[in-house]
């Protein structure tokens, strides 16, 4: 059970700008509570604790100094072009905070690589973190974000617009090529949303 020392006043302000409802506290020392997904965040005088089964997304939200992340990507297609799926998981120094996979409709492996990159992005922001470190096992997307490869093909081009776009949400930043053993969880939620 995380227990974040706090002006809660401004963390009320940092959860509410994210888009999550605060309601009234339960008794006379609760300031106010906040649902979201399967967890709570209940302010007190000076502190917020998070309760429930989730609580990594209130966390990273209410950390003051938003914390970094290493950011796994996968992206595949089955056929080129072909029905395509994504996976990603977002590890901190706590372990894997959020993971997932999803179908992303019939399209290129490249283009995949690129869509899962974003959605990692887009979950690693929505978890308030300030600094990732993505690993993926696409060296065509890695070094396309880099700048080091042209972006010749235009829907690459404005799905690596999107990515250096998301990347300006983050204080610090780098892109790292793997070997596809090191990315096998992402490579495993890309697979079984094949299967869902």
């Amino acid at each position: 059970m995380p227990v974040i020392e706090c002006d809660v006043d401004q963390a009320r302000e940092r959860l509410e700008s994210a888009g999550v409802a605060i309601e009234p506290g339960n008794t006379d020392h609760e300031r106010w509570r906040a649902v979201d997904a399967e967890a709570t965040a209940v302010a007190y005088d000076g502190k917020v604790v998070i309760q429930g089964a989730t609580p990594a997304r209130l966390e990273g939200l209410l950390r003051e100094d938003g914390g970094r992340a290493h950011c796994y990507f996968d992206g595949a297609s089955r056929g080129n072009p072909g029905p395509a799926a994504i996976g990603w998981v977002i590890v901190d120094s706590s372990g894997i905070v959020a993971e997932g996979g999803e179908r992303v409709g019939e399209t290129t492996n490249n283009r995949a690589e690129y869509d899962a990159l974003t959605r990692v992005l887009e979950r690693a922001a929505d978890y308030g973190f300030d600094t990732v470190e993505l690993r993926g096992d696409s060296q065509l997307v890695v070094e396309q974000v880099r700048g080091a490869w042209q972006t010749n093909d235009p829907e690459l081009r404005e799905r690596r617009v999107r990515v250096r776009e998301l990347l300006e949400r983050f204080d610090d930043w780098s892109i790292e090529h793997v070997p596809r053993e090191a990315n096998e969880r992402a490579d495993a939620r890309a697979n079984e949303a094949f299967d869902e």
